[in-house]
């Protein structure tokens, strides 16, 4: 009896105190009982309550406890002072049993979670052996479905000699905008009958105007084991001698025909490294050169009219034409047919990595044309030119700046394409 009643008396003094404390909180009290008290002990009230109200968010939490803890006593079977001291220990003693609970759901998921990890690494297991075999993540998707319905000697004579396709990363000869290789060009220009180790990624552009054309993350050239670069007589503009081409990009001098441009909206060439670089032949309204690094650097910025330009075809248009990732021998992106140009709106080459000759750009109209954040360099010192702007450019506005001329060797790194 004695417990229960010092309980009632405790719980009362605590919810007083929490609510006079929310109460001084908020409204002081002392110009009203100031005078029927004395005036030191006024003053010192005061204090006390101007303390509590410039610490607002203390005085409430103490308050506010004050009256839980004076509820949860009342509310607890014994107030002895016993039970007053086990009470911490019954609430630890709770918390520590969904503690628990938490951990063990957190381990179970831990182990669930290594073992799908370990599933996932076993199902991915012959993708990474394709890709480790040089395909392209593309093609390695491609032969793994078709290998779910199929012998292994049909996958590969369908999918990598049949079923081949610009998105996958295949190599051949595309009539723009087709995803597949055009068996008559191949046959007619004898690619695949005489040159069945040929690894170029050619595109043949016509009448029909192109979206966008977008290749990136390619090695291109002498770069990877057993390539090699098809034989070409390029000659730039400037005169320099004759060289092997392993990215060119332009229009074509047909002999006794019309000779073709390759006419561009937007063309970026960024992030590349090539052994040396070339631009001739090109007119554009806006020509960027930005933060280019090469072994020797000859950028004329020649002054032109040429306007504003951008490629459109309404509903008979191609859409894009993108593939990331794969090896090639050669790059090339031409426009064949006598007295028709090329057309598209935006052209992307970004990431390549290209060795055992030149990237050459040429017989362009170009609206804009930016080229910045490329590495070019033979490691045949600064005297000569690695990288080339030569006088047939020109623009109407030029903006060149940050390029500079470093010690750039030539592309060494060998990969494996097997």
């Amino acid at each position: 009896m004695t417990g229960l009643i010092l309980g009632a008396i405790t719980t009362f003094i605590l919810v007083v105190l929490g609510s006079l404390g929310l109460l001084v909180s908020y409204i002081n009290p002392v110009p009203h009982i100031t005078p029927y008290i004395p005036l030191h002990i006024a003053n010192e009230l005061f204090d006390s309550v101007v303390y509590m109200q410039a610490n607002l968010v203390l005085s409430i939490g103490i308050s506010t406890s004050l009256i839980i803890v004076g509820f949860l006593l009342h509310a607890a079977s014994s107030f002895t002072p016993m039970a007053i001291v086990r009470s911490p220990v019954r609430v630890y003693r709770k918390v520590t049993v969904w503690r628990d609970w938490l951990i063990a759901k957190i381990t179970y998921l831990n182990e669930e979670s290594a073992k799908w990890k370990t599933a996932f690494n076993i199902a991915k297991f012959p993708f990474s052996l394709l890709r480790a075999m040089g395909f392209s993540p593309q093609m390695a998707v491609g032969i793994l479905a078709v290998g779910s319905t199929a012998a292994t000697g049909v996958v590969v004579n369908e999918t990598i000699l049949a079923d081949r396709s610009f998105s996958n990363g295949d190599s051949g000869i595309y009539a723009a905008p087709a995803q597949n290789p055009s068996p008559t060009l191949e046959e007619e220009m004898a690619w695949r009958k005489e040159n069945k180790s040929d690894n170029t990624l050619r595109i043949v552009l016509g009448a029909t105007p192109v979206r966008e054309i977008k290749i990136e993350n390619v090695s291109v050239g002498t770069v990877y084991s057993n390539s090699t670069v098809p034989s070409s007589a390029y000659t730039p503009a400037s005169g320099d001698a004759a060289t092997s081409t392993p990215i060119l990009i332009g229009g074509t001098v047909i002999g006794g025909g019309t000779s073709t441009f390759l006419e561009v909206g937007e063309l970026l060439i960024e992030k590349s490294r090539c052994t040396y670089m070339t631009f001739d032949n090109i007119t554009a309204h806006t020509i960027n050169v930005i933060g280019n690094a090469s072994d020797g650097q000859s950028i004329n910025t020649t002054p032109g009219t040429s306007r504003m330009r951008a490629i459109g075809g309404g509903h008979h248009q191609a859409e894009a034409m993108v593939t990331s990732g794969g090896t090639y021998d050669r790059i090339h992106i031409d426009a064949p047919t006598t007295a028709v140009n090329g057309k598209i709106d935006k052209l992307t080459l970004s990431s390549i990595y290209s060795e055992g000759g030149a990237c050459v750009f040429d017989r362009m109209k170009v609206g804009t044309l930016t080229i910045e954040l490329n590495e070019v360099g033979a490691g045949d010192g600064f005297t000569t030119k690695n990288f080339k702007i030569n006088q047939s450019v020109t623009a109407s506005v030029w903006n060149v700046q940050n390029n500079v001329e470093v010690s750039i060797g030539v592309p060494t790194e060998t990969l494996t394409n097997e």
